[in-house]
């Protein structure tokens, strides 16, 4: 994928993420502001538990997305930042905003 093709791409990710993040905020406002009863406490919970989450999945997602646009303006863009070799065209093409080759990116959630 060229950079033109891979660049549209993730501001495409980072427009979809934005308005995910826009309303899950807005949801998670929700569920905190109306009115409550005590038989309802156990769901409100549930569901701001399940939207913080989301959130922070989504948050997590779009600095991934920054950080790819960030490097493509460097010219590190398909370079694994961790051994700086190339990044598979196909990972590339299934996760744009990917930063690492995959024996890096596999040492790296084995850490975790």
């Amino acid at each position: 994928m060229d950079v033109a093709t891979a660049r549209e791409r993730l501001k495409s990710m980072l427009a979809e993420l934005d308005r995910s993040i826009g309303v899950l905020r807005g949801d998670s406002l929700a569920v905190r502001e109306r009115d409550r009863s005590p038989a309802d406490g156990g769901s409100d919970l549930t569901d701001s538990d399940r939207n913080r989450a989301l959130l922070e999945v989504a948050t997590r997602h779009r600095h991934s997305v920054l950080e790819a646009l960030r490097r493509m303006d460097e010219g590190g863009y398909g370079l694994c930042v961790d051994c700086g070799a190339p990044v598979p065209e196909s990972r590339l093409e299934a996760r744009p905003e990917a930063a690492r080759c995959v024996p890096c990116q596999s040492r790296r959630e084995r850490r975790r």
